[in-house]
């Protein structure tokens, strides 16, 4: 037992000394140039539900929770401008301090913050790459200054520990694998904006990385050129006479794939001036349906809305070599498929930061006589 007691101490020194020369290491490398100096200018919430902000002695006090289930625990953090002393902070507050020096981000909807800021230079890590389109990011990747760190519920601890992260950025309620990073005391900050039910509110989470990376005043402004052009687009089609219906989904593994009536794509949808086809159910999220369900609501519903990865050019033809009962839907004869194929447009990587451009795309399509001279960004109708 002496024996056992002395190897498993002497593994633990091993580790200690280990993680405090990783940490040093990685503390001294040189912060982006434009983490410098903090922005001190303010955010608003007014459209996002998962994240709240006050401010109370100098610091920003934020609360995020689920915002589809409000009841659900919330997280309370306590962004501390760096380099300042310590104020007292309320209880249930974890202190990181700002501007941030390193992060990793673990979705695509957290990276097109970044991305719509320019503050790339904040990510030190990444996990899937798998539909990364943008030009700066891919290059830090081939030079090593952004390092994949795995995929979730499968991390590459070591790199993790290498990059020694102010914060990670995390999605809590998918896979996870994220135990080994509490346990080395990096904080974990909830994104929740996919869960949002509104566009307006997923994009609106670019202020909550404005204030990570001292980008306030930034995050401001572009969320406001989004909002107003979005709410401009809304209000063009808001008296039109004929709503169109729309559906969405595929078959996959013989269920299939949607999502209810208070959805952030229903939205969406409504706001183009289209109803959706399950408009009325009160579900926010995904779910599966039987085949029979979907066609006795959408046989005759007027667009079908599809997103996937295909290798080529997608077509009618490839539609119905996927499933022949394809051809039994309106939409399918009279030739309404409103189509996005991800492996040509940055769709995860820019669509959650423009939502005005995606009601666009929409808008396009189901009442082109508003919009006679744009040219589609994700969404066209497939020829």
């Amino acid at each position: 037992m002496k024996v056992i007691s002395s190897v498993l101490f002497l593994g633990f020194l091993l580790f200690s000394i280990t993680s405090c020369q990783v940490k040093k290491k990685s503390s001294e490398r040189k912060a982006p140039a434009s983490s410098m100096l903090l922005d001190t200018s303010r955010v608003s919430v007014q459209y996002a539900k998962g994240f709240k902000v006050k401010y109370e002695n100098g610091i920003c006090l934020l609360e995020i929770q689920d915002p589809q289930q409000q009841k659900k625990r919330c997280y309370h953090f306590a962004l501390v401008p760096r380099g300042q002393r310590l104020p007292k902070i309320p209880t249930a507050y974890i202190p990181i301090e700002i501007p941030l020096h390193r992060t990793l981000c673990m979705t695509s909807l957290q990276l097109s913050n970044f991305i719509e800021l320019n503050a790339l230079d904040f990510v030190a890590g990444v996990t899937s790459v798998r539909h990364l389109f943008n030009p700066t990011m891919q290059k830090r990747l081939q030079e090593g200054k952004t390092l994949k760190i795995g995929i979730e519920g499968n991390f590459d601890n070591e790199i993790i520990m290498d990059v020694n992260p102010d914060v990670i950025f995390i999605s809590p309620f998918k896979r996870g694998g994220y135990d080994t990073m509490r346990e080395i005391g990096i904080p974990l900050v909830p994104h929740l904006g996919y869960k949002e039910m509104t566009p307006l509110g997923q994009a609106e989470w670019i202020k909550l990385i404005g204030l990570f990376t001292g980008k306030v005043k930034v995050a401001n402004e572009r969320f406001a050129q989004i909002e107003k052009r979005y709410n401009y687009l809304k209000a063009l089609v808001a008296n039109v006479k004929k709503r169109p219906v729309v559906f969405s989904g595929e078959m996959r593994g013989g269920n299939w794939y949607t999502v209810g009536g208070k959805s952030f794509l229903a939205q969406l949808f409504r706001d183009a001036g289209a109803d959706y086809f399950l408009k009325d159910d009160l579900r926010s999220g995904g779910f599966t349906l039987d085949y029979e369900v979907v066609y006795s609501a959408a046989a005759e519903a007027d667009y079908w809305r599809i997103v996937n990865s295909y290798e080529g050019d997608f077509s009618y033809d490839a539609l119905q070599r996927e499933d022949t009962r394809y051809t039994d839907f309106k939409a399918f004869q009279e030739k309404g498929v409103i189509y996005c194929n991800m492996r040509k447009k940055p769709f995860y990587e820019r669509m959650p930061m423009h939502p005005e451009e995606v009601l666009a795309d929409f808008i396009k399509v189901f009442h082109p006589d508003f919009l006679p001279d744009y040219q589609p960004v994700f969404y066209e109708r497939l020829k």
